[in-house]
């Protein structure tokens, strides 16, 4: 796919990924074997008909094809963007056994582009239910929940904490990876099925979860996870330490990359350090370049092997220059002036047996510590659940780590109470989230409709 070179890019936040021409989606859609038993499709958390839509851009009807991937899908400019399809569907494509998989998600992006540019049709709202739900959070899971409700027939209302919908989309990728006018777009397209969105509404602080379930006839949580992770090590109190979700909620919600037209200003500095190997971790230190940092380093304890960022995120990254520092792990956050940061002690690492994640166990080298000059540490190793949303709802089983207990093949809590996605899960993938919303609002579509 064509793409901002790199020279350029690092230097705007401007989408790297330029899309498909119609002439290129065309010819790769040719490329589909057709086959008669498509694994891929079995590789899709939200069950799309890839053969289906593929076979639409192949005959040139943009339009079937789109109307295809609506169907099982209500976000797909945003799945075709941010979307693992590599360990998905793409996985699964017999094309990938003797070179490069069908290139399944920038088609999705492409029809999505398409009907955009195209103008996108409003949908046909159903009959209705008569039954009312609530999802709480406007998040990939949320809103994928939220629509598939809202087909069904039910007044669906969205409950969400913060000042704009869309979750992770709008206040964790950035936008060279992920547009926010493509996600305006997604969210409108759900609220044009009838969905009404209250932003800035905190559910365990307005209302609890049992008042929700006194108030309508059935609940979804979808509150993802958005409580920042530390190491818990010496110095990530000082000035310049960042969490990942405050460093990115900054740049991405709250505009501080057109500061001063926007008034969110943000410290970055000229020499940043970001800790962990996550897609988050990639977002935050390809923002940090973005905004004049000199100098960016992923410090990582394990090898690149063992990474879970995309393998396209992490290739971007090095193509723009930041530096992986890699069987790293850091001990110490070293203090300067007025609470400062100055650098970050770390130890090299080596790795032994596998650990309970089926990884294998960093372990630290005597002997080996040096320190890395920094201005700006980014921690970067995962989130949790917000407990605020449990609030006044004691009835709801949770895990050690924050997360809803639920049955993994109706995503059913309590009676008439679901949930998904990193709520469920932790910090997981924007698709695995929508599969769970997905599932979850079938779930419900049964309850409301006494199949239990």
């Amino acid at each position: 796919m064509p793409e901002q070179k790199p020279k350029e890019r690092i230097r705007n936040f401007g989408e790297v990924a330029l899309g498909y021409t119609e002439q290129q989606a065309v010819i790769e859609a040719g490329r589909c074997l057709e086959c008669n038993d498509p694994q891929c499709v079995a590789g899709c958390p939200v069950n799309i008909d890839i053969p289906g839509f593929v076979s639409q851009i192949k005959n040139k009807d943009f339009d079937k094809a789109i109307g295809i991937l609506k169907e099982s899908n209500a976000l797909p400019a945003i799945c075709g963007r941010v979307c693992p399809q590599e360990e998905q569907c793409e996985k699964l494509c017999v094309l990938g056994k003797k070179g490069a998989p069908l290139a399944i998600g920038r088609l999705e992006r492409f029809c999505a582009d398409y009907e955009r540019d195209e103008g996108v049709k409003s949908p046909e709202k159903p009959k209705s239910s008569g039954k009312n739900v609530a999802v709480i959070g406007a998040g990939p899971a949320g809103l994928t929940a939220a629509a598939e409700l809202a087909k069904a027939g039910h007044g669906v209302t969205i409950y969400e904490a913060l000042h704009e919908p869309g979750g992770v989309l709008t206040y964790g990728i950035p936008e060279f990876r992920l547009p926010k006018d493509i996600v305006r777009q997604e969210v409108d397209y759900i609220r044009n099925l009838g969905v009404d969105i209250k932003v800035d509404y905190v559910i365990g602080k307005i209302k609890t979860l049992d008042e929700l379930r006194d108030e309508f006839d059935a609940v979804f949580v979808g509150t993802g996870a958005g409580l920042p992770r530390f190491m818990g090590i010496e110095g990530e109190n000082l000035n310049g330490v960042y969490s990942a979700n405050e460093f990115l909620t900054r740049v991405n919600l709250m505009k501080a990359y057109r500061f001063p037209d926007y008034d969110t200003p943000i410290k970055c500095g000229n020499k940043v350090v970001v800790v962990g190997a996550g897609n988050v971790a990639m977002d935050a230190a390809r923002s940090a370049l973005r905004l004049g940092g000199e100098e960016v380093t992923v410090v990582y304890r394990r090898s690149e092997a063992e990474m879970s960022a995309r393998i396209e995120e992490v290739e971007h990254a090095k193509e723009e220059g930041v530096i992986f520092d890699l069987l790293t792990n850091p001990v110490r956050i070293l203090e300067g002036e007025n609470k400062t940061v100055t650098g970050v002690e770390c130890v090299n690492m080596e790795l032994g047996e596998p650990d309970d994640s089926g990884r294998r166990r960093p372990i630290p080298i005597e002997g080996s510590e040096h320190v890395i000059d920094a201005d700006i540490v980014i921690i970067a190793i995962g989130t949790s659940p917000n407990p605020v949303i449990f609030a006044g709802s004691e009835e709801l089983e949770t895990t050690s780590k924050g997360t809803i207990v639920v049955n993994e093949d109706t995503m059913s809590s309590l009676a008439g109470l679901c949930a998904g996605g990193d709520v469920v899960t932790g910090a997981a993938t924007v698709i695995s989230a929508m599969g769970a919303g997905k599932q979850a609002a079938s779930t419900i579509n049964r309850y409301l409709g006494n199949q239990f």
